[in-house]
């Protein structure tokens, strides 16, 4: 009966066919939901088992029949059903905490749509061969039935049932391979669209400054140029932008009122509108927190950069999935990893794509440092192939910003002056200003159809002296009048134009603008109080680091909001003053903190503002502020060990308990201290502070994030005490310092670690420990043996996993870095004991490591007999320099920096040129290996130290053997 075994194996290969259809649908709902997924693991675990059955049985099947074209298809459908097996293996889920782990492994194995068309192709061939056999051999079955050549009535009703069974398998054939191939299909489209959701998480570690896009909330009333006007100087940015100028940035730079946001502001809005702006970042003093500062400036344009394209935010979510730290490092690194790599990434297309990136105010970015290094950064756009990235900077004429750009060369920035425009063009486009506005205010107040009549309009437009900002605010001054708006437009109009300057007519207007909110009916004494509270009030908004809201504002300088409410009510013209009392007071533009804060310019007595006295009232404001509302365990978190995450957590936010203000305080007293003209001393305000609350304020800042900046905070008052005039000040100081510089990564992890942990064992003879000694827990029956004094160890530094070979600091004292048998090199800030960088490369333990001479490079040297070169800011590796063919014992840069010298085991000598990677030198002549190098203090000679107990001296220029040294060497 062999044609009836091969039908019985035909029907174990239609079987397998017929399977997919049971298969996928026990699996086609896999993976649709982190939870549904769980729930189908018993059912994918049986079909596995249930098809690993039917591939033994084709496997065995095939080896037991002697039909070679037979053996071949089950071997075939053999080879499909393994395929399936580790298909259904990959997409298995593991459950718990390994659920998204085999979500990406699936995504990365899964087949592909080409491997799913292949698969319907073979399957396709399997059902064809099939047909051919199966028709084959039922022809031959029904000949052996007519001819009554089966042996026996159970073999002709055995034939008749295997004929129908087949017929039937074979009509279902088509549909199950088709089903199966297309529940493939859609398994990857899952895994794909989940993939999508979890690679984008990435970018939530991007910590991004709100305000700073220009249509960010806190922006909404700002407005761009209105038609008609800045005509010309709009048309040149979009020429520049959209043409072939090879120069990536443009600087337009102007004095103060010249109206650059407003420019930047309408360029930004194009290209918004037309898909194509990168990013923009718009500094602000005046709102303060994130936009005053560029901590978040390359993190924010990343992640815009992320939403205005999904292959950019692809290439820029891989780079956070490779070095998730980069968030957390230098502006260069994250420039560099976040912007300009995934940039260059991009494909070439023809025509090249531009894209537009707004950075205004860039003067208002407080750190001069941080100004020198985004201009330098933002000109290596010049590196893009595919993508034209066009930088648009605004700024005013200042000389930090003069100097960064004086750094790069002319070729790679366009500079418009935007001052220097005709006279005749801004007036022309004050003019169209003014008539816009005057326009709304005539219909407000239902004025004649003429008002307020050429004459008026040019004599406004004379006043304005080329600055848009005094154009917008006597507008504003105007239309808040009322029905004094026309007293008020007499009283601009009543100053002599003639010899006024452009600062002086803006310090007129701001004078009238002040001096109107003193209203005719108050007495003396009510002008006086009115005046005092204005002063203090606005003195206190100008020298905030970050806006604050009337509300907040009134509890931290101690005054009735209601009160100032009513001093400010006049003032909108000057000041964004919101009817939401949660959103932060805003100045209308920087030149009113020039004008307030400058003696010369502000002459009225009653509104200029001291800067230094300002500070001061400030940090007493905070000071009084935390001594009443800092406590302990002030979230209510109760466990020693529970972090600041565990706030959220409850279903709380860290504002239910400390307030906008309180939070204020605790970051920036110190910083108002600082620039006051105050003497701290011995039972003084700052002393009594800290006597009651250093413990409580350190646990607002674990509880904020800030607890570096705490220990930074500590140094400055550190500087700031006079050890003579104030020692017990100044002692207690130093004591805070070891305090929590040592114990600093614990209260970081655990607010209340400062109570326990880091308290307990404090010396006996600290003076914070003292000081505090009630706070120690009640639960801790028995004290740990700790030491008399503060030793030596100022702070233990962990982070390492094997032992740490070699320890080095860099040039100025701020950095050092250690190398280890871990085959990292770490590099630490010395001031606060965080871990700036980890530098991963090596394939072995760290021998040495060493400092450039300007301290931007680090060099490391690995038994892996490579030296590699890093950037000691950012990290990135600059050169891997390889070859010695034993190990690398000792590195040594020159005077310059432009060489580095390596001795190796393998007994030579290498100069590298540190630029380009390349070995200049290689000087042979020792006969063991080489254990120390170092430069002449010229450059000119070097010297290298070996086993072979001799000292060689070498010519760096020729590599010729300058002098030889012999003698014992321990």
């Amino acid at each position: 009966m062999e044609v009836l075994a091969a039908i019985g194996l035909v029907g174990n290969i239609i079987q397998f066919v017929d399977f997919g259809g049971e298969l996928i649908s026990k699996t086609v709902e896999i993976q649709k939901s982190g939870t549904s997924a769980l729930a189908e693991n018993i059912n994918i675990e049986t079909a596995t088992n249930d098809l690993a059955l039917l591939s033994t049985n084709l496997r065995d099947s095939a080896e037991s029949t002697s039909d070679t074209a037979l053996r071949e298809l089950c071997q075939s459908c053999n080879t499909v059903a393994t395929e399936l097996l580790t298909v259904l293996d990959i997409v298995k889920v593991c459950g718990g905490q390994n659920k998204w782990k085999s979500f990406r492994k699936a995504m990365r194995s899964v087949w592909s749509k080409d491997d799913i068309a292949l698969l319907e192709q073979r399957l396709a061939r399997l059902r064809d061969e099939l047909n051919l056999r199966v028709t084959v051999d039922l022809r031959s079955v029904a000949e052996m039935t007519v001819t009554g050549s089966t042996d026996t009535v159970s073999d002709r009703e055995r034939v008749i049932q295997v004929n129908e069974e087949q017929s039937s398998r074979l009509n279902d054939l088509d549909l199950n391979t088709k089903n199966l191939a297309d529940a493939i299909v859609r398994q990857k489209d899952i895994f794909e669209k989940s993939h999508t959701i979890l690679h984008r998480q990435h970018l939530e570690k991007l910590a991004v400054a709100a305000a700073a896009p220009f249509n960010s909330y806190d922006r909404r009333k700002d407005s761009d140029c209105i038609k008609n006007t800045r005509v010309s100087l709009l048309q040149e940015i979009r020429e520049w932008a959209d043409g072939n100028d090879e120069r990536p940035i443009f600087w337009l730079r102007g004095l103060a009122g010249t109206g650059k946001s407003t420019i930047a502001r309408t360029i930004a809005h194009y290209y918004h509108d037309r898909r194509r702006l990168a990013a923009s970042f718009f500094f602000s003093r005046d709102i303060g927190g994130d936009v005053r500062d560029a901590r978040k400036f390359f993190t924010t344009i990343a992640a815009q950069l992320a939403r205005a394209s999904d292959l950019l935010g692809d290439h820029i979510c891989h780079a956070l999935s490779q070095k998730s730290d980069v968030v957390n490092q230098v502006p260069r690194e994250q420039w560099r990893q976040l912007i300009l790599e995934p940039l260059l990434k991009l494909q070439c297309s023809a025509p090249r794509l531009s894209l537009a990136l707004v950075i205004d105010a860039l003067d208002e970015c407080e750190n001069e440092g941080d100004i020198r290094t985004i201009v330098d950064l933002l000109s290596e756009a010049r590196l893009l192939k595919a993508v034209r990235l066009r930088i648009l900077i605004t700024s005013r004429p200042e000389i930090p910003i003069w100097q960064s750009f004086g750094e790069i060369p002319d070729t790679e920035y366009h500079d418009f002056v935007l001052h220097n425009i005709s006279r005749s063009i801004v007036d022309h486009d004050i003019r169209v200003f003014i008539k816009y506005h005057f326009g709304a205010i005539r219909e407000k107040r239902m004025f004649d159809l003429e008002w307020p009549g050429r004459e008026t309009v040019e004599a406004l437009v004379k006043h304005a002296s080329g600055l848009f900002i005094w154009a917008a605010t006597a507008c504003r001054f105007i239309k808040d009048g009322g029905r004094f708006t026309e007293r008020r437009l007499s009283a601009i109009l009543g100053s002599d134009a003639s010899t006024t300057a452009p600062e002086k007519g803006l310090d007129a207007i701001y004078l009238e603008v002040l001096q109107s909110s003193i209203h005719t009916d108050f007495d003396e004494h009510e002008t006086n109080e009115h005046c005092s509270i204005l002063r203090g009030t606005l003195g206190t908004i100008v020298t905030l680091f970050a806006s604050l809201s009337i509300d907040s504002l009134a509890r931290l300088v101690n005054i009735n909001a209601k009160d100032i409410d009513k001093s400010l009510e006049d003032l909108h013209a000057i000041l964004d003053i919101r009817k939401d009392r949660h959103l932060p007071i805003r100045l209308h533009h920087p030149s009113l903190r020039d004008f307030l804060l400058n003696r010369k310019r502000c002459d009225d007595l009653r509104f200029g503002v001291n800067e230094s006295i300002a500070h001061e009232l400030i940090a007493n404001n905070c000071i009084y502020l935390l001594s009443t509302e800092l406590r302990r365990d002030i979230c209510g978190l109760h466990e020693p060990g529970a972090a600041p995450g565990d706030v959220s957590d409850q279903n709380q936010k860290i504002e239910n308990f400390l307030s906008t203000a309180l939070q204020y305080a605790c970051q920036y007293w110190v910083q108002h201290l600082k620039r006051s003209n105050a003497q701290l001393e011995d039972n003084g305000k700052t002393y009594n502070f800290l006597q009651q609350h250093l413990l409580h304020w350190f646990e607002a800042l674990s509880l904020l994030g800030k607890i570096s900046e705490g220990v930074l905070a500590i140094q400055v008052l550190e500087n700031m005490i006079d050890a003579k005039k104030s020692p017990n000040l100044y002692a207690f100081i130093r004591d805070s310092k070891r305090f929590i510089v040592y114990n600093r990564s614990i209260i970081e992890e655990a607010p209340l670690q400062t109570y326990c942990c880091a308290f307990a064992f404090a010396p006996q003879r600290s003076l914070v420990r003292k000081q505090f000694r009630e706070e120690i827990l009640n639960w801790i029956k028995r004290s740990p043996h700790i030491v008399e004094e503060w030793n030596a160890l100022v702070q233990r530094l962990e982070g390492h996993t094997d032992w740490v070979n070699t320890v080095v600091f860099s040039p100025d004292g701020k950095l050092f870095a250690c190398g280890s048998n871990d085959r990292t090199v770490r590099v630490w800030d010395v001031a606060t004991g965080a871990s700036v960088q980890t530098l991963k490369g090596h394939t072995s333990r760290i021998r040495t490591v060493g400092f450039s001479p300007d301290g931007k490079l680090l060099a490391s040297a690995s038994n892996d007999e490579t030296v590699h070169i890093w950037d000691a800011i950012t990290g990135t590796a600059v050169q891997t320099l390889k070859g010695h063919t034993s190990l690398v014992n000792t590195v040594a840069f020159s005077p310059d920096g432009k060489l580095l010298a390596s001795g190796s085991g393998d007994k030579t000598v290498c100069i590298w040129d540190t630029t380009t990677g390349a070995a200049i030198q290689t000087l042979e002549g020792h006969t063991h290996g080489v254990n120390a190098v170092i430069f002449s203090l010229d450059g000119r000679l070097v010297a290298s130290a070996s086993s072979d107990e001799t000292i060689l001296v070498w010519d760096v220029a020729t590599g010729a053997t300058v002098q030889k040294f012999k003698g014992r060497i321990n």
